[in-house]
């Protein structure tokens, strides 16, 4: 029942997070989707589904908090970039504060 718990709790977590980790790697840097998926695994060993990744992008994008542009490639296939908005980058300010004091917050507690 307890690892159950875990489980469930740590997925709910991870879900909730990935709007905030996913505007944190475009900070600064235009990268496609498979960059990013790949960027999510190296720096938070969370992998990232295309089934995942491409709806929440859309998302974002709704929302005006990433935009999206195409770029021809020399091999052919071109490559959708995402970046921040403005809207984005405020946005992206705003849930880090949010983070630092719910983490210190839950630091707290100890």
């Amino acid at each position: 029942m307890h690892d159950e718990f875990v489980q469930k709790w740590t997925s709910q977590v991870k879900k909730g997070t990935l709007s905030f980790i996913l505007l944190q790697l475009l900070q600064g840097k235009e990268q496609y989707g498979y960059e990013l998926m790949t960027a999510m695994q190296q720096k938070t060993n969370i992998q990232l589904a295309e089934g995942t990744l491409y709806p929440l992008m859309n998302r974002l994008k709704k929302e005006g908090l990433v935009d999206a542009k195409w770029v021809e490639q020399e091999s052919g296939i071109p490559r959708k970039y995402y970046h921040l908005t403005p809207a984005g980058e405020a946005t992206l300010k705003a849930m880090k504060e949010y983070w630092n004091q719910l983490n210190a917050a839950i630091d707290n507690l100890s």
